[in-house]
């Protein structure tokens, strides 16, 4: 009833309809590190390098796998390319939280260092920053475990329904 007096109310001033929607935007983040701040040297190659503590919310209902993928898209300027440091697909909707130090339940890609497993920040050079990118979508993906970026980004085309970003940063000392 409260909605219909509300628009009632608008279309008698004029105003125009204000959006009520409830779902809200996927989102990913951690409870260790805020959106475009520094990730603690312990998830990093300073540290014991194990991954960050994630939390995932509002994944569309009608998704039927998850993936995510962390990169450092700053590499480029010494290593001529994005460094791949973590690809899981075909991890499972309900995934809420990735525990600190554990890899998440789904198909391990290859990294650019050849690795299957989480590998923490350790930019050579300069402040560099990490993209921890989520995607949602409405099938599994048919790759094995070790298949690349590349390879999980074209199989993903066409069939992404929401995506979130996390970001970090990191400067070793």
């Amino acid at each position: 009833m409260k909605h219909i007096a509300l628009l009632m109310l608008i279309l008698i001033l004029g105003c125009s309809v204000p959006n009520i929607s409830s779902e809200e935007k996927m989102k990913i983040t951690s409870p260790v590190f805020q959106e475009g701040k520094t990730i603690p040297s312990k998830y990093t190659c300073d540290g014991l390098n194990i991954s960050p503590p994630l939390e995932i919310t509002d994944v569309p209902k009608e998704a039927k796998s998850l993936v995510l993928i962390m990169d450092d898209p700053d590499a480029i300027k010494p290593a001529n390319k994005i460094w791949d440091h973590w690809i899981v697909f075909n991890m499972p909707t309900t995934t809420k939280k990735i525990e600190e130090g554990k890899e998440p339940q789904g198909i391990h890609g290859k990294g650019t260092s050849n690795n299957l497993k989480y590998q923490g920040p350790c930019p050579p050079d300069a402040e560099h920053r990490y993209f921890f990118k989520l995607y949602a979508l409405d099938t599994n993906l048919s790759l094995q475990e070790g298949a690349t970026k590349k390879q999980v980004e074209e199989s993903m085309k066409g069939h992404i329904l929401a995506q979130a970003t996390l970001i970090g940063t990191y400067l070793r000392k």
